[in-house]
């Protein structure tokens, strides 16, 4: 019958989440080898079927496939009841293979790819309860992804021509035109939403919350912070003047953001905005090009994708039994909702950098990467946006579980 057949399509997507997660945990032996392995013959000059297995690369797919495989389980009951189940879970699905295909691609065309396959799944997902104010917020992001992706291509046209390859590897050591770097680090800022490419992430929000989480946490954000160290670290050793110029966006987009989650009142959107300010940490480290500040963004996206996963999934089982995201209607919560209330502030103060947190050890890595690397200014302006995201954080913690709200008091976990 029709709930044997949803119950059948959620369960076979979690299987095939779980399977994604063995098989990046598979790939640990041999990613210290950064093995490069091709697929079928290279038919189109500069590009191929190549697959790079090395640390980073799966050290990002696990983290997505870890939290994928989350999403999916709370999907599970989360998504029983609505319609569509087929198209949501093939689609959850497809965004994971995309990312776990980009987060190993050696080849610049083949990121790109699965980058557009990301943006498309995406553009459904955010889309998925079909009202016209949600297909309005999923065109957005569609828009601005692909509007970021196109000049991404062109940049990489120019990569191509400049040095006569599209192979991460060969590419390593060339030296390329400010032009073609622009061109890729604006499609690298659309995806990961940093100012002035970041209306479309808040909007999203209008998704079902697993499709929040994933969105934030797990997968499409993500990739513009690994592209972004995968092409600028990776293959071109950042000039220092890019190191400025991305230490500029990222410092804007902390600052930004928390001043936003600071006057907004809708759950959803307060997260949205620290997912601007927290990944613009990442960029932050990286744009450093010291040892702990790199290694110190590594750490802090994975504690930030744990983190705000749990933070989405929390204010879903909250939207889900009062039917609002709306702060100034909500609150009182923590008598009815303890355990969501405990792993909220859990949640909280590893995106807040609070120790011993592991958010806390990523920012202090930062912070030490920016002043490490002559960036005193940057790394001022950061313990600043950490005190944003204390005060922001509190705000809405204070708003969803704490005073005494009547209207919810028969509403339980």
């Amino acid at each position: 019958d029709r709930w044997s057949r949803k119950k059948c399509i959620a369960w076979m997507s979690l299987l095939w989440g779980a399977a994604t997660l063995a098989c990046a945990l598979l790939l640990i032996p041999i990613s210290t080898e950064a093995k490069t392995v091709m697929l079928g013959p290279s038919t189109i000059p500069g590009f191929g079927f190549n697959f790079i297995v090395d640390g980073l690369g799966v050290y990002v797919a696990i983290m997505s496939a870890l939290i994928g495989l989350l999403i999916v389980a709370y999907s599970v009951g989360y998504m029983q009841d609505y319609e569509h189940l087929g198209e949501y879970y093939f689609l959850v699905v497809l965004f994971l293979g995309a990312m776990m295909g980009l987060v190993l691609s050696a080849n610049l065309l083949l990121i790109y790819i699965f980058w557009e396959i990301t943006a498309i799944c995406s553009w459904r997902l955010i889309g998925f309860f079909r009202d016209p104010e949600h297909l309005r917020s999923a065109d957005t992001a569609l828009l601005m992804t692909v509007f970021g992706s196109f000049f991404m291509l062109v940049g990489m046209e120019m990569v191509w021509h400049e040095t006569g390859t599209l192979t991460v590897a060969a590419i390593r050591g060339h030296s390329v035109s400010d032009l073609a770097m622009f061109f890729m680090f604006i499609g690298i800022l659309a995806k990961s939403a940093q100012v002035p490419l970041q209306i479309w992430l808040p909007a999203a929000g209008v998704a079902p919350s697993p499709v929040t989480a994933l969105l934030h946490a797990a997968v499409l954000v993500v990739i513009g912070v690994f592209a972004f160290a995968r092409i600028f670290i990776g293959a071109f050793n950042l000039p220092a003047n890019w190191q400025i110029y991305t230490s500029i966006v990222a410092t804007l987009t902390i600052l930004i953001a928390g001043g936003a989650a600071l006057v907004e009142n809708n759950a959803k959107r307060i997260l949205a905005y620290s997912t601007l300010g927290q990944l613009a940490y990442v960029y932050l480290g990286f744009a450093s090009m010291t040892v702990i500040g790199v290694v110190g963004g590594l750490v802090f996206l994975l504690a930030h994708s744990l983190a705000k996963a749990g933070l989405f999934l929390c204010v879903g089982i909250i939207e889900h039994k009062t039917h609002t995201k709306d702060i100034r209607e909500l609150g009182g919560m923590f008598r009815n909702f303890p355990v969501t209330a405990i792993a909220f502030i859990l949640c909280a103060l590893t995106i807040i950098g609070f120790p011993p947190s592991a958010g806390f050890i990523g920012k202090m890595m930062i912070i030490m990467g920016a002043l490490k690397g002559g960036k005193i200014i940057f790394a001022v302006l950061a313990v600043l946006g950490a005190l944003l995201s204390l005060a922001y954080m509190l705000r809405l913690f204070n708003a969803l579980f704490l005073g005494n709200n009547p209207r919810w008091k028969d509403v339980r976990e």
